[in-house]
């Protein structure tokens, strides 16, 4: 059997992986909808974490993460707004090449020679699907732009989940008073008040904009999170990343369902290759207990 914190973030991936498609599913801008829902998620957050509500002020490190936090959420939806819901997830799911750098020099983690070859698959199965460029269609009109806004979100998600274990380790080592909860309450706080100046006027909006908005708020964001810090709290951010890459396996599948949008042939052939080595690798480390990781001071 997994681990519990491993299926908190297998369950954090399933909640991610209805993004694109919730956020196709509304008419609004994509500022409007980033803005929206950290709205949502920010209530949300304070509502039902105690955690969330003594610390999201509480550690200087929890601005830092929020920054790469925020950023990544509106990439995101930009990038989903302007592509393919599975081109924004795969080339978003190019984090863990970045973590390969981040994690040994920001949280001491070590990678061992099976994690590169984990990466290597990784990279072949982007690289299919790269091949593959999506065509301009109703719910993608700028393929190339999005893309370009996706690798972006990558960056930023990679940043995230460092700053997210850094925190974690920090915390549990007593050199800081903020949680990687607080940090994610934050940031989405900073991602809906940069989108105010954007998203205005909001004008006719309607109940599906709003459910979508909302839903994507509690349950896309929120919640999520909140499995997903659980599982950060002894996964290591190298393993955690591509735990999360159970997300691109369904991420087509809801767009596909709600708004029949053909990711490509490419796009199947590489998921199937990074879903694989996800896999693998998942139950490979669920024989063996954590390594626990030291913060840099």
């Amino acid at each position: 059997m997994l681990a519990a914190d491993r299926l908190a973030l297998i369950a954090a991936a399933v909640l991610f992986s209805t993004g694109g498609a919730a956020i196709k599913a509304a008419s609004l801008t994509a500022w409007q909808v980033s803005g929206g829902r950290s709205a949502v998620a920010f209530v949300a957050l304070l509502a039902v974490s105690a955690t969330a509500r003594r610390t999201w002020l509480a550690s200087r490190r929890a601005w830092l993460v929020a920054a790469a936090y925020a950023a990544t959420l509106t990439t995101f939806v930009a990038a989903n707004k302007l592509t393919t819901s599975a081109a924004a997830i795969f080339l978003q799911s190019t984090a863990p090449a970045y973590l390969l750098l981040l994690g040994p020099w920001l949280l001491r983690e070590h990678v061992e020679r099976r994690d590169f070859l984990v990466l290597l698959v990784t990279a072949i199965g982007l690289t299919c699907f790269v091949l593959g460029a999506p065509p301009v269609q109703l719910t993608a009109p700028n393929p190339r732009l999005g893309n370009v806004l996706a690798l972006a979100s990558g960056v930023c998600w990679a940043f995230t989940i460092a700053g997210l274990r850094w925190m974690q380790t920090a915390q549990a080592g007593g050199k800081e008073p903020g949680t990687a909860v607080g940090a994610v309450t934050l940031g989405n706080l900073v991602t809906a008040l940069v989108a105010v100046p954007f998203a205005l006027p909001a004008i006719d909006v309607s109940g599906a904009d709003m459910a979508a908005v909302t839903y994507l708020g509690l349950f896309q964001v929120a919640a999520a999170y909140l499995c997903l810090v659980r599982g950060l709290a002894t996964v290591p951010a190298f393993d955690a990343s591509l735990l999360l890459l159970v997300e691109p396996a369904l991420n087509p599948f809801w767009a596909w369902w709600m708004h029949q949008e053909r990711p490509g042939g490419w796009a199947i052939v590489g998921g199937v290759l990074i879903i694989g080595a996800t896999t693998a690798k998942a139950l490979l480390d669920a024989r063996r207990p954590p390594v626990p990781s030291t913060a840099v001071p």
